[in-house]
């Protein structure tokens, strides 16, 4: 079984910051792409970004320049350094991983969410 557990999300003005962690733990035997979706109020679950084992990264346009996605593989942890946050940025942030375990191939798994809410 393989967990994801999402950290950093809260309350931030317009402008701020923010750092979301994903930590990936249990029986893994490698991590291939690793990423983060958001999910707005009455909105569909879209990428903000992704990156590869081997560090090429990508973004929705809405967020190119502002965020940054990095990776620990030593530690199967992904980063989302978010800058100039907007109140559209406002959603539910959700990890995800493809993971090889020693039984399983390649599968998509979900952390639980982590609630990022930009206001003044």
């Amino acid at each position: 079984q393989v967990q994801l557990v999402e950290s950093g999300g809260g309350l931030v003005q317009p402008g701020g910051s923010l750092r979301l962690s994903c930590a990936a733990s249990g029986s893994i035997f490698s991590i291939n792409a690793m990423g983060w979706y958001r999910q707005a109020p009455g909105k569909q679950r879209e990428l903000v970004a992704a990156i590869t084992s081997g560090g090429s990264t990508n973004y929705a346009d809405s967020v190119k320049g502002r965020f940054t996605i990095s990776r620990d593989n030593a530690k199967n942890t992904v980063y989302l350094q978010m800058n100039s946050l907007k109140p559209e940025d406002t959603a539910v942030y959700y990890c995800n991983a493809v993971v090889v375990t020693p039984f399983v191939g390649g599968m998509d798994y979900w952390g639980k969410g982590t609630l990022v809410t930009v206001s003044s």
